[in-house]
């Protein structure tokens, strides 16, 4: 069977590295988010907006949104979605940041 004919589920793993510029900005934006979030329980609203101001990441994380991402992709719904965030350091003259460089999945089944 084609892989069409076994699953309408596509999984698509996108890596980025983001580098912060404005620490004040993104924060207040990600503070904004989590003040407007009406379903976030007070509890966890206080606990969110001691981790932001604390870690950029953190910050980041509540930004994300994973249909904005997405946009008006015709005939696709997302299904579920997952992400994380973490500080790194970064040098993108190291090989291991070379994303042109990533193993070549060409040779797995299903990957091109």
């Amino acid at each position: 069977m084609s892989p069409s004919e076994t699953s309408r589920y596509v999984r698509l793993r996108v890596e980025l590295t983001l580098e912060i510029t404005d620490t004040d900005q993104l924060t207040a934006a990600a503070l904004t988010r989590i003040g407007a979030d009406e379903f976030m329980p007070d509890d966890e609203r206080a606990h969110a907006r001691a981790v932001v101001r604390e870690d950029e990441a953190e910050a980041v994380a509540y930004l994300i949104e994973p249909d904005d991402l997405l946009g008006d992709l015709p005939g696709v719904e997302l299904a579920q979605a997952s992400w994380s965030s973490e500080q790194v350091e970064y040098d993108p003259e190291v090989e291991e940041w070379d994303l042109d460089e990533e193993d070549d999945l060409s040779d797995e089944p299903g990957r091109v």
